[in-house]
């Protein structure tokens, strides 16, 4: 499994990754962030990016307070910068956003480790996906969310993923090897008519 903690496969990357790289370095976001073993998650990392994908930065903190004070220090000066508090699958969650160097930023942090929070696994699962589907499926898979549909049931949709909700079923994928995913998914074509979900 690809180590998503070492970020040098964006120095030689798309266009985008390359310029994600430099604004991962030119904010220090990551060194900041240390403490809280930030992953970079979503679409950049995958090259599934449409114009405007932000980057995303998963954190952990047993401290929400002391985690939005340290992003404060650091970034409440920066443009559109602002904080939110919310529940995800009933863990209180931080986000904190803000824009520098042609990037939208948000920062993601709860108390339960990176591996385990939903964009990692997502990530990680889409990444098997992807491996499978070849050059077609970043293409389509771009298509689709240019399209306003959201990453996870873009892939269900691609892929022919069944279940109500895509974003579980990804969950429900991960205990499969990859021979096992590629029997079930390796023939898989995207057809262009195919009808957007809702996202």
């Amino acid at each position: 499994m690809k180590n998503w903690r070492d970020l040098s496969y964006l120095q030689t990357g798309t266009a985008k990754q390359r310029a994600a790289w430099d604004a991962l370095d030119s904010t220090r976001v990551m060194e900041n962030l240390k403490a809280y073993d930030p992953v970079l998650a979503g679409t950049i990392p995958l090259d599934i990016d449409i114009a405007g994908s932000d980057l995303d930065i998963i954190c952990t903190s047993a401290d929400l307070d002391q985690f939005d004070a340290s992003v404060r220090a650091c970034y409440g000066e920066w443009d559109e910068y602002q904080e939110i508090r919310l529940l995800v699958n009933k863990a209180p969650s931080s986000v904190i956003g803000f824009s520098a160097e042609g990037f939208p930023f948000e920062i993601f942090a709860q108390s339960v480790p990176v591996e385990q929070q939903n964009a990692y696994r997502h990530m990680a699962m889409e990444a098997r996906l992807l491996e499978i589907g070849g050059p077609n499926a970043y293409q389509e898979i771009r298509k689709l969310k240019q399209q306003g549909i959201k990453t996870e049931p873009a892939f269900a949709l691609y892929f022919g993923i069944v279940g109500a909700d895509p974003y579980q079923a990804l969950f429900e994928l991960e205990s499969y090897s990859q021979e096992e995913l590629f029997c079930m998914f390796g023939s898989k074509k995207a057809t262009s008519q195919s009808q957007p979900l809702q996202a």
